[in-house]
């Protein structure tokens, strides 16, 4: 008779000596439904090295409404977009900026309800482990402890207020509030350390001797111990959710391993690329774009033979270091933008030996080139392209971006007819702006003749910025010509947008309806706030008959344009009274 196996943890080594074993248990305990939310992700390959190996455990506020999908939000968008910062980043710039903006959404959604505490609310922690080193993010009363040679520590301080023997009230979570403060700690690994991560429905009823004396027992995997601690904790009487993980290091990667690292925050300008030439298996095709700032080249995957864009820097800026972290701010941003309206990222699958990002390749002409073949389109037409166009903005929107440069010139149309919006150098996202990124505070907005007046009078802009620069574009489909006579990039005050005269479309298209025209005078309100509500309001308009729009031109020209009508009746005034003297005279 075989001799019984010993029980085998989940070994994770992906490359090199780096071995990580792992295991996590989560149940809703005596409650209806588990808010809590647990996850672990250990890439494979260069991103091992670079961004190294995240563990994220959080636990909803069951006193919010949106506890639950708050809690799962973090982990698995923490999960996401961490492995999507560019690899140049520190682990501490990386999470701090992923984790701004998943607090900026979570509050943004929170805002529904009458009560800030009732919204999207819920504690996190996060273990990364990068090299030699533990980096902890920690907001809440979850709870980091690490077990080495016997000692059992937490590593964390929570963040509640007791009001009570029992009870206690949050002080920090994400969501709670739109400034998040996180702990930021690291801590130097040994081979051994394990690193546990609970929420309170775990430590809340055991202590640190029934914690540690599970965790040592002999013969067990880490998933049976995540399970025992549960198991016990509920025994004890524990009335929340129950989650915890374990994560042992096995072997530590080679100390050289740091010399990656410094090669990926140090990599150098690549050489200006021709037709014919290689870089990193991409062979160049020829150059699309050329310009002080940037270079764009349609490139073949050697071993794929898959064709790409690659965008590289300018050489005028290699000493430029807003610049190289703007470049690289670029990339991430259009990496986290998943829509079939904007062109996407493309991860290489080799190593970069030189600054660069690549994006897919579409065939086709820019809006610009559409426009000059199609000078006066059908409005049917028009409408189709403005709506997709509008799909890309509200892709961006919903990850707290503004475009900031929407242009014919930056709009993509297939041989389908397909509409992609590209070119993320103006970019503006929320959560990364409120960590103080120099490359954020230096940033140019597009072509003066697109973008909205907050930019020239240098006010406060959401996203009807980009509302309005949608409605510049739509009025030149519609008619041919820029609005306002096309001298908006020539204005550089209050008193030049005021001075401004709007020509309705329909004077210069007779195919466009009055109400299509409502709207679009509607969208470009030099006031931001009497503009549609988004991108979404004014594409509906477009599409459905506003009736207030058809009542507005079926009312007398006394009761809709006051000035209008009297000057009219002055003039015939004025004919009348003169026609009376030529007769008198005679």
């Amino acid at each position: 008779m075989n001799a019984p196996q010993p029980a085998m943890d989940k070994q994770i080594h992906p490359q090199g000596k780096f071995k990580l074993s792992v295991g996590q248990h989560s149940v809703a305990g005596r409650k209806a439904q588990n808010e809590d939310a647990i996850g672990i992700r250990i890439p494979d390959g260069n991103l091992l090295s670079t961004k190294g190996a995240a563990a994220v455990i959080a636990d909803g506020v069951s006193a919010a409404e949106a506890g639950k999908e708050a809690s799962h939000t973090c982990v698995s968008s923490f999960l996401s977009d961490y492995f999507s910062t560019p690899e140049t980043w520190s682990v501490k710039q990386s999470g701090a900026q992923v984790l701004t903006a998943l607090n900026r959404w979570l509050y943004s959604r929170g805002r529904g309800f009458n009560d800030n505490s009732k919204g999207y609310i819920t504690t996190m922690s996060t273990v990364i482990f990068k090299s030699h080193t533990a980096h902890i993010f920690h907001v809440g009363d979850s709870r980091i402890y690490r077990l080495r040679e016997g000692t059992l520590e937490q590593l964390t301080t929570d963040h509640s207020t007791p009001v009570s023997q029992d009870h206690a009230y949050l002080a920090r979570a994400m969501g709670l509030d739109v400034r998040l403060d996180v702990d930021y700690q690291t801590a130097p690994l040994q081979s051994e350390d394990i690193f546990l991560q609970t929420t309170d429905g775990v430590h809340d009823v055991l202590g640190p001797h029934a914690i540690q004396h599970i965790l040592e027992a002999p013969g067990i995997t880490l998933d049976k111990r995540c399970e025992q601690l549960v198991e016990v904790a509920l025994h004890k009487g524990s009335t929340d959710n129950l989650s915890c993980q374990l994560l042992r290091v096995d072997e530590l990667p080679d100390a050289q391993v740091d010399d990656v690292l410094n090669q990926f925050s140090q990599l150098q300008f690549p050489p200006l690329l021709e037709p014919g030439m290689s870089l990193d298996g991409y062979r160049i095709m020829r150059e699309l774009q050329g310009g002080t700032r940037s270079h764009l080249y349609q490139v073949e995957d050697m071993a794929s033979g898959a064709h790409y864009c690659m965008k590289t820097p300018s050489a005028n800026f290699a000493r430029d270091p807003v610049y190289i972290d703007r470049f690289v701010l670029e990339s991430w941003i259009g990496s986290r933008i998943n829509s079939p309206y904007v062109v996407k990222v493309v991860e290489p699958h080799r190593p970069k030996s030189c600054l660069y990002y690549l994006t897919e390749y579409v065939q086709g002409m820019t809006l610009s080139q559409w426009m000059r073949e199609h000078p006066k389109p059908a409005v049917e037409e028009a409408v189709f392209l403005i709506d997709q166009i509008a799909r890309g903005i509200r892709a961006l929107h919903r990850r707290e971006t503004l475009h900031q440069n929407i242009k014919p010139d930056n709009i993509l149309i297939d041989g389908n007819g397909q509409v992609k919006i590209m070119d993320f150098s103006a970019c503006h996202m929320a959560g990364i702006a409120e960590t103080a990124t120099p490359a954020q505070g230096n940033l140019t907005p597009g072509s003066a003749s697109y973008f909205a007046p907050e930019y020239t009078l240098h006010k406060t802009t959401n996203y009807r910025a980009d509302l309005f620069s949608l409605a510049v574009i739509s009025y030149e489909m519609f008619t041919g010509q820029l609005p306002f006579g096309g001298v908006l990039e020539h204005c550089k005050s209050q008193r030049d947008f005021l001075a401004t005269s709007y020509t309705h479309s329909y004077k210069l298209n007779p195919l466009v309806p009055h109400w299509i025209d409502c709207a679009l005078k509607k969208a470009l309100r030099f006031e931001e706030e009497r503009r549609h509500g988004d991108v979404a309001e004014f594409v509906y308009e477009l599409q459905h008959p506003n009736p207030r729009y058809l009542e507005y031109h079926q009312r007398p020209l006394m009761e809709r344009d006051p000035l209008k009508a009297w000057k009219i009746i002055a003039g015939i005034l004025a004919l009348s009274q003169a026609a009376s003297l030529i007769l008198l005279l005679r």
